[in-house]
């Protein structure tokens, strides 16, 4: 009568750091099966805690007085049960393999990568893309534009009221202007509004440069993301002002 090695049996192998297809033999035994388990999940053989899942039914451990001599084949191995290692060791002896931080990294020299031609750098340098579209607007331009969509999308216009924001401003007004204002810091267009109340800056003028017609006090040039375009009625904060009293 010939004998004949049981067939290897494909497991699911489960570890905090790795999850895998293994091929194992029955005839392995269950000391043999956690050496070859260290270098997969990274546990130490003498750290691991084994339990073998069947379907649905309940976890069993792989376990045993003499797991020198005790078989694989003891245990009910069935092809894709699930395998899972716990590793037994303090938390603070544990390898955290998903922690790169300490990994040491290579980062190529800006000189080195722009000198190469097989990079997206070179590509888009020959298909004039981006910054090397000699056609593309400058950062200032683009700034620019992103103000005009800016009081595009938010509906500003001359004669328009609006709140100024944040909304603990409180302020409300008309917009008297909208345009450059080169003798504030600053690309692009500014919003002058006229406020209901001598709370502002200036009478809509910018350095001696009259921009809109307005009281002394009730000007003020604010960016269009500090306007708030609506049906605001004018407030009366001399009644708020006379119950506070």
């Amino acid at each position: 009568m010939s004998l004949h090695a049981a067939a290897d049996v494909p497991l699911l192998i489960n570890s905090p750091n790795s999850s895998s297809e293994r091929r194992v033999s029955p005839s392995w035994t269950i000391a043999h099966f956690k050496t070859r388990l260290e270098p997969v999940t990274g546990v130490p053989a003498g750290s691991q805690q084994l339990t073998l899942r069947v379907g649905s039914q309940d976890s069993t451990a792989i376990s045993a007085a003499d797991e020198e001599h005790t078989q694989l084949a003891v245990f009910p191995l069935q092809p894709y049960a699930e395998i899972t290692v716990v590793d037994t060791r303090p938390v603070s002896a544990r390898t955290d393999f998903a922690d790169l931080s300490s990994v040491e990294k290579y980062t190529m020299p800006t000189t080195e990568y722009e000198a190469r031609t097989d990079s997206v750098l070179a590509w888009k340098k020959a298909q004039k893309l981006g910054r090397f579209d000699p056609n593309a607007p400058s950062i200032d331009e683009q700034k620019i534009r992103a103000i005009d969509r800016e009081i595009e999308e938010r509906g500003l216009a001359v004669s328009s009221r609006v709140r100024l924001l944040p909304e603990t401003d409180a302020r409300r007004g008309t917009i008297s202007y909208i345009g450059p204002v080169p003798e504030i810091p600053g690309l692009g267009a500014w919003i002058g509004v006229t406020l209901d109340e001598p709370t502002g800056k200036n009478d809509g003028s910018a350095k001696g440069k009259k921009y809109f017609e307005c009281g002394k006090n009730y000007g003020v040039f604010v960016r269009p993301e500090r306007c708030e375009a609506g049906d605001f009625p004018p407030l009366d904060l001399r009644d708020e002002d006379m119950e506070e009293l």
